[in-house]
């Protein structure tokens, strides 16, 4: 590609909306390529502002970037990527991105039967805590409950200082260092 025809960092920048720093972490990350010219400077070829919006709209949708970066290594590197390109790798995210539509609509329709419903517990909302399988055990942290030897004040097992309550006139612990 002629020089003429790359971009800068500040060009791609500018472009695509995204900031220099931006751009580093997703040269960094294997998402975009740039070459480096004789005094060390980043030149970008046209096609990375098609990737670049393909980045920014696959996050936008919740898409992880190691998720972005594998779809983008499949598309080829000696040549702009074409629309069968683009097409294929579309293909690739169809079944999750329906997954994922599906899930939106079930929180969707949730919520509408959810707000107003007074049920205002984790232990009987569907929506908020589903398959809860603790609930059935009542209220409370289940799972943190730990036996202990006595004298120890934490799950690390080191010994606790006993604490005596304060009695009528003497201090407590929280006034100390006041």
């Amino acid at each position: 590609m002629s020089q003429n025809s790359e971009l800068t960092v500040g060009q791609v920048a500018a472009r695509s909306g995204v900031a220099v720093s931006a751009l580093h972490f997703y040269e960094a990350k294997g998402l975009i390529r740039s070459r480096r010219t004789a005094g060390n400077q980043r030149r970008y070829t046209r096609d990375t502002l098609r990737r670049i919006a393909f980045i920014r709209v696959s996050q936008r949708v919740g898409i992880p970037l190691k998720t972005i970066q594998r779809a983008l290594s499949a598309l080829p590197d000696e040549r702009t990527p074409n629309r069968e390109d683009w097409a294929r790798l579309s293909e690739m995210w169809r079944s999750e991105l329906d997954d994922r539509i599906r899930q939106l609509q079930r929180l969707r329709d949730g919520l509408t039967d959810c707000i107003g419903c007074g049920c205002l517990s984790l232990d009987r909302c569907a929506l908020a805590n589903p398959e809860d399988v603790l609930a059935a055990q009542g209220p409370g942290s289940r799972l943190m409950v730990v036996p202990r030897a006595a004298g120890d004040c934490s799950p690390c097992g080191n010994p606790a200082e006993p604490a005596e309550p304060a009695g009528p006139g003497e201090e407590g612990p929280e006034a100390v260092g006041a």
